[in-house]
């Protein structure tokens, strides 16, 4: 009798357990049951969620990474700060995952980290941005955009645009409100426009970080307008920039759109995920947007099983991205010998 009271005390305790286990809930950190041996487990640190972009390129991961498709996921939000995404790692370590998934806050400062990955045997995807380091074995491989070649397709935009209404290079006044300083697109985007100034002639009048927000871009924008009255083209780095850019020119009284030749400010952005920044492109407001494809996690998932099956991966895995526009006149553009079609947004 004093065995059956135990293991049934036992039973309970271990009922008890489990349920709280499953009724809990961390808003930073999604896990399914660990103790399914057959389910791979992966540690994922973002690096925030400053826009929407971020949003649906988390929720792409979530999605693919799943209990449903195999995965048991731990998921940390870094909340921008690399600080946050280097103590995610050593945790993902110390439960010994079998993969760590990283989208780092900048390209730099990683080395250490991901030597202890290497060193505990679990191999790096990195998502979305690189990571700077000599030492290319501290991680498996490389899912996201070439965010040069992405500055590459909307400089030549906008100088095939230009071109075709008649603005010269020399009256071209470009303002660039940069993404977070450091972080790979950023790097991509500037170097695009960069280069382009450099060849067309264009004066850039400014370059300053709106840290990829809404907000920020809104106050950069208002201060631009407050240092330069010549202002005709905006480039912003993102949709959730050039949001905030369309409210500090309207507010300042001035008219966005393509005719730049007649007064308007012309604003253009990458990524192509916001609805309202859609729909800015939609009528006008938002003359082209270079898309940034967020749905990362099914070739994350493709990585993991090909590692999985002993296949060794490319290094570098380029998604595929158009470019939006409602303008009239641009049905495509060519970059270093390849056409690239503009996609109408209807």
């Amino acid at each position: 009798m004093k065995t059956r009271a135990v293991i049934a005390a036992v039973l309970l305790l271990l009922v008890t357990l489990s349920v709280s286990c499953r009724s809990s809930v961390v808003e930073e950190s999604i896990t399914e049951n660990s103790t399914e041996e057959e389910l791979i487990t992966v540690g994922f640190s973002q690096l925030g969620a400053e826009s929407d972009w971020r949003s649906t390129n988390t929720e792409s991961m979530l999605s693919a990474l799943s209990k449903e498709n195999g995965y048991n996921l731990i998921y940390k939000n870094g909340q921008q700060k690399q600080s946050n995404q280097i103590t995610a790692i050593r945790m993902f370590i110390q439960q010994e995952v079998d993969y760590i998934v990283l989208a780092p806050a900048t390209e730099t400062g990683w080395d250490t980290v991901l030597n202890e990955a290497k060193e505990a045997g679990i191999p790096v995807i990195l998502v979305d941005r690189r990571v700077d380091t000599t030492d290319k074995t501290l991680y498996s491989c490389w899912v996201g955009s070439d965010f040069e070649l992405e500055g590459q397709k909307m400089a030549t935009w906008i100088h095939d645009y230009t071109t075709m209404i008649g603005v010269a290079p020399e009256d071209i006044h470009i303002v660039n409100i940069q993404g977070s300083i450091g972080s790979t697109a950023q790097i991509g985007r500037s170097k695009g426009l960069s280069e382009a100034v450099k060849e067309y002639g264009w004066d850039l009048l400014d370059e300053v970080s709106g840290d990829f927000t809404e907000t920020k871009g809104r106050e950069v924008m208002a201060d631009l307008l407050q240092k330069y009255d010549n202002i005709n083209i905006v480039y912003c780095e993102n949709d959730n920039e050039a949001i905030g850019a369309i409210d500090a020119l309207e507010a300042a009284g001035k008219v966005v759109g393509p005719d730049i030749n007649n007064g308007e400010i012309m604003v253009v952005s990458f990524d192509g995920i916001n609805i309202k920044a859609l729909e800015y492109a939609k009528i006008g407001k938002i003359s082209c947007i270079a898309e940034c494809n967020p749905l990362h996690g099914p070739r994350v998932q493709a990585l993991i099983e090909a590692i999985e099956a002993g296949e060794t991966p490319d290094k570098f895995n380029y998604v595929s991205e158009t470019l939006f526009s409602s303008v009239s006149g641009i049905t495509s553009i060519e970059v270093e010998g390849k056409t690239y079609t503009i996609t109408p947004v209807e």
